[in-house]
C-alpha cells in the first residue's frame, strides 16, 4: 500500500504563488511516478504535472511555463509550485501515485486540497 498527504493548497488572489506538497509513504520502493491533478466542481479530474522515477517530466499545456514539479527524494516528498495563477486553476488538487507490481498497475490517491484563485 501507499499513502499519499497533500498540504499546501488555499487562497490566493490572481497572479499569485502556492506549492503543494505530497508526502509518500509506505510500499514506495515499486512506484513509477507521481503526479498532481485537478478537479473543478462538475468537471472530470484532469492531469497537471507528473514525475517519474527517472526523472522524467510531463506537464498539461494549461499550466507549462507557470508550474513546476519536483521531488526530494530524502523526504519521499513531491512539491507543486504553482506561479502566475488564475481563476481557472480554481480546483481541489490531487496528488496520485502510479505503482508496478507482479504485472499489475495500481493507482493511489491523497485526500485532495483546496486551491482557490481569486480575480
Amino acid at each position: 500500500q501507499v499513502q499519499l498527504v497533500e498540504s499546501g493548497g488555499g487562497l490566493v488572489q490572481a497572479g499569485g504563488s502556492l506549492r503543494l506538497s505530497c508526502v509518500v509513504s509506505g510500499t514506495i520502493f515499486s512506484i513509477n511516478a507521481v503526479g498532481w491533478y485537478r478537479q473543478a466542481p462538475g468537471k472530470q479530474r484532469d492531469l497537471v504535472a507528473t514525475i517519474t522515477g527517472g526523472g522524467s517530466i510531463n506537464y498539461a499545456d494549461s499550466v507549462k511555463g507557470r508550474f513546476t514539479i519536483s521531488r526530494d527524494n530524502a523526504k519521499n516528498t513531491v512539491y507543486l509550485q504553482m506561479n502566475s495563477l488564475k481563476p481557472e486553476d480554481t480546483a481541489v488538487y490531487f496528488c496520485n501515485a502510479e505503482r508496478y507490481y507482479a504485472g499489475n498497475k495500481y493507482n493511489y490517491w491523497g485526500q485532495g486540497t483546496q486551491v482557490t484563485v481569486s480575480s
